[in-house]
């Protein structure tokens, strides 16, 4: 019911899954076929109104109904699934949930009301405790192997410029709680104010030794700490500064969401080429959609991938000084 885009992506469902045992009908709207959703004839055709499904379906002629109008119409649902009430027809309702920018979607319940998350985290049940637990095993494994060079760039840092061997810097976690985040002086001191001024290309607070590290992402080893203690995963959004966020929230919609995971040490982003100075709002959209991609599409293998990318790819280099 509903020549729209709902109707037709359960028509294209219906089709490719033949265990279901279905066939389409037709489409039944009470608006003339013009003024409908343009659908391709393979799926169907228009088969009348709503006074004709449900003669159709007294008749016999139809034996199950999937309702796939928007939920702005709920008068018109009500007044058909009352008059369908009159036929042994299965009834079952689309839901419009497409319309809105969904997140890792899921049906859940409070109590025996059955409610549908719009915003989730993916890290939920076994796929929470396989998150946790690779980041335990490859983190610990990392570590190990890291430990001698890391005390080799501890005191590399520390010739190279009065000031402590770590940086702190502000950083939103998961659910947008402030941490501080671990990494290895790069630069000649500074202080973490309101105000955030990216590294840029041969900017003069950088070190010699410090434009090395922060090119072959040496500066990010100490976050492997964080990845231990739970308050980073090794693969997720990069976290930003806490006055970066507050800027970019006001101006890129869904910015926040990327907080509903655990910030990375890597991510989707940065192997793809998004990492670096983001000077222009388009950088930051695409590091943003690239997150927000890997959110909706997580899956362990994609994690290997990345870590994979991360160590071997030319792209995550890109844009690193």
């Amino acid at each position: 019911v509903g020549m729209t885009s709902l109707g037709e992506r359960v028509a294209r469902e219906i089709q490719a899954s033949p265990a279901l045992g279905m066939s389409v009908l037709g489409f039944f709207d009470d608006r003339e076929p013009e003024r409908c959703h343009p659908m391709p004839a393979t799926l169907g055709e228009y088969a009348g109104t709503m006074n004709d499904l449900v003669e159709a379906a007294r008749a016999g002629r139809v034996d199950t109904i999937c309702v796939a109008l928007p939920l702005r119409a709920e008068t018109r649902i009500a007044d058909l699934l009352r008059a369908l009430g009159d036929t042994t027809a299965s009834v079952y309702m689309a839901a419009d949930f497409y319309a809105f920018d969904l997140l890792h979607a899921r049906w859940s319940a409070f109590g025996d009301v059955p409610v549908v998350s719009i915003h989730d985290t993916p890290f939920y049940g076994v796929g929470g405790w396989l998150k946790r637990l690779e980041d335990i095993v490859v983190g610990s494994l990392i570590l190990l192997l890291i430990s001698v060079p890391m005390v080799i760039i501890a005191i590399g840092v520390k010739l190279s410029s009065p000031g402590p061997v770590f940086f702190r810097q502000r950083r939103y976690g998961l659910n947008g709680e402030v941490i501080d985040v671990l990494k290895f002086r790069s630069m000649r001191v500074m202080e973490d104010g309101e105000v955030v001024q990216q590294a840029t290309k041969e900017d003069p607070r950088v070190t010699r030794f410090g434009r090395f590290i922060r090119r072959t992402s040496l500066d990010e080893l100490p976050q492997f700490l964080h990845v231990l203690t739970g308050q980073m995963s090794i693969v997720g959004p990069r976290p930003h500064a806490v006055a970066h966020n507050e800027l970019y929230r006001k101006k890129i919609q869904g910015y926040m969401l990327r907080h509903k995971v655990k910030p990375g040490i890597t991510g989707w982003a940065q192997v793809n080429g998004w990492r670096g100075e983001t000077d222009t709002l388009d950088k930051m959209e695409q590091r943003v959609a690239h997150d927000l991609e890997y959110i909706r599409n997580w899956g362990l293998l994609w994690d290997l991938q990345i870590i994979f990318l991360t160590v071997f790819g030319r792209r995550t280099r890109h844009n690193a000084y």
